[in-house]
């Protein structure tokens, strides 16, 4: 069974990403029922998968993920997903013994940057560099499954803005 361990964090100092090159992801939601599994397609540079991820309790949840076409996923997240979609840049970050997956939001969450650090078992022990800020693991406004249901982003500041598009035409022109 697969599982999922993982710390998130708001990045205090995103210019750590200065220089780097990312990969962009696009990655939708085709349903969710309280309590149940959450079923997600994810466009990933050149690759695409489908996910299933169940209820998380603390820093663990099963995950199960394979590999799809990506014309499947574009299918999927075009005609599935609805307004449930969200894209983002991701960079790969080493510190110390640890890999860093750090998301850079787009579109209604622009200026949102989110680091993870997924862990071998719940006790392992780990460092924080300078620029992670605060620990948002259990903190649902910040998993992207909500991140696709809201209409604005959500910040330290929490600033509203209006609706925008299920998929923007940048994403379209990709496929």
């Amino acid at each position: 069974m697969g599982q999922e361990i993982e710390r998130r964090f708001l990045v205090r100092d995103p210019q750590i990403l200065d220089g780097r090159v990312g990969k962009r992801i696009v990655q939708g939601y085709v349903a969710k029922e309280s309590g149940a599994m959450t079923t997600r397609v994810r466009i990933h540079g050149d690759r695409s998968y489908l996910t299933l991820k169940g209820p998380r309790q603390g820093f663990v949840r099963d995950e199960f993920e394979y590999p799809i076409p990506t014309d499947d996923a574009w299918h999927i997240l075009l005609e599935h997903c609805g307004n449930r979609i969200i894209q983002k840049t991701r960079y790969l970050i080493e510190y110390l013994d640890h890999l860093f997956e750090v998301d850079v939001f787009e579109g209604r969450h622009t200026g949102l940057v989110i680091a993870e650090l997924e862990l071998s078992h719940v006790g392992q022990k780990i460092a924080l560099p300078s620029w992670i800020g605060e620990e948002i693991t259990g903190d649902k406004r910040f998993g992207n499954f909500f991140l696709a249901l809201f209409e604005g982003p959500v910040r330290p500041e929490d600033k509203p803005v209006g609706p925008s598009p299920a998929v923007c035409s940048h994403c379209l022109t990709m496929h």
